[in-house]
């Protein structure tokens, strides 16, 4: 059964924060606020907890995991960026976009493309998903919370506890989350390609 726990938007409470931070610590999976949805999340070695998410929206392994970063310092673990393409990340962050990018050999390989070995990265402007990432001090392997075969994703707390009780270990609420997942930019080949237009305005990278 998950635990839930309702925190403030803007000024969540820090011993709230620890307890859900230990939960994930102790590989826990969670449902969690962004700035573009609520999404799914576990620790970055957290096997069990990454197949999951897989079982959650029946993904396939082609599906890009995405490391939701607190600041660029951690990004910069994870993934390869030039000077340029930098410059047009920085623009853009934190906020309702993911970067697909080349990624390093701390990233386990299961959670890059077979293909590609890229990984998707993002930085949120979200005071809650900022809180839990500070306290953590390593990224959340995420993905957005999009059942199978449903348009949009939940943007309910509570009934995201409901509909998913026994499958995640806690929600964390603070209010309604938008319906639009992030923007995804590929920057693996250099030149910015849209993937999929969403919550963050892409007319920056056309």
């Amino acid at each position: 059964m998950a635990t839930y726990f309702d925190v403030h938007p803007v000024d969540p409470q820090p011993r709230t924060i620890n307890r859900v931070a230990d939960l994930v610590r102790r590989d826990g999976l969670i449902a969690y606020p962004t700035d573009s949805c609520f999404a799914l999340g576990c620790r970055l070695g957290n096997q069990d907890g990454i197949d999951r998410i897989r079982a959650i929206r029946h993904l396939d392994d082609r599906h890009h995991f995405t490391l939701v970063c607190r600041d660029f310092a951690q990004l910069g673990q994870f993934v390869k960026i030039d000077n340029a393409v930098f410059r047009s990340l920085k623009a853009a962050t934190p906020g309702s976009y993911t970067f697909i990018l080349p990624a390093t050999k701390e990233v386990p390989r299961r959670l890059l493309h077979p293909r590609k070995k890229t990984v998707g990265v993002r930085i949120p402007d979200h005071a809650v998903a900022q809180a839990l990432l500070a306290e953590l001090g390593e990224p959340l392997v995420s993905s957005t919370l999009l059942l199978p075969d449903e348009a949009e994703p939940m943007t309910q707390g509570w009934e995201i506890k409901e509909r998913l009780d026994h499958a995640v270990d806690a929600v964390l609420d603070s209010g309604e989350c938008g319906t639009q997942p992030t923007t995804v930019i590929d920057f693996s080949q250099g030149e910015p390609e849209i993937v999929r237009r969403g919550a963050g305005d892409p007319s920056r990278f056309e």
